[in-house]
């Protein structure tokens, strides 16, 4: 049976869609990684109950994750409380300034639910750079090879 990765990210920029598309991109390159994207506005419970790891993206925003990750969160929190416990995530912040107050946001929410980093989150920081879409691509790939592999 294949793995469930599900990608919830922010994308309200043409530069924004680059990453969560980059991160998609990386992650089907693993066959035996079933790979969902859906907008943090249209995200659930369900979506994550369903899922085998996550991937999480947001903008950086007055030093913040966006609104609408928040909004998944505020909706999501007590449904998945102590039912999803040790899930693998990764995070990737399109901050303007230096994303660690969008990094702390997330983390402590995520701490709180008990799920699990598997890497460091990536900051995609300070003016555009094409690099950041690599970034995020093997991301993709990464969570996805690790999914298929059983490492998470």
């Amino acid at each position: 049976m294949a793995k469930r990765l599900l990608i919830v990210a922010h994308a309200p920029s043409d530069n924004t869609r680059a990453l969560r598309d980059a991160a998609e991109r990386g992650a089907l390159g693993e066959t035996d990684v079933e790979v969902r994207v859906v907008a943090p506005l249209q995200a659930g419970p369900d979506d994550v109950l369903t899922a085998n790891a996550v991937i999480l993206g947001t903008t950086e925003n007055l030093g913040y994750m966006s609104g609408a990750l928040k909004d998944f969160f505020d909706r999501s929190y007590n449904p998945l409380l102590e039912r999803t416990q040790g899930l693998p995530y990764a995070l990737y912040v399109r901050a303007g300034s230096d994303g660690t107050g969008t990094r702390r946001g997330v983390e402590t929410i995520v701490t709180g639910l008990r799920w699990r980093a598997v890497q460091e989150p990536l900051l995609c920081k300070g003016p555009w750079q094409p690099a950041f879409t690599q970034q995020c691509e093997e991301l993709g790939a990464a969570m996805a090879a690790g999914l298929a592999a059983g490492i998470f």
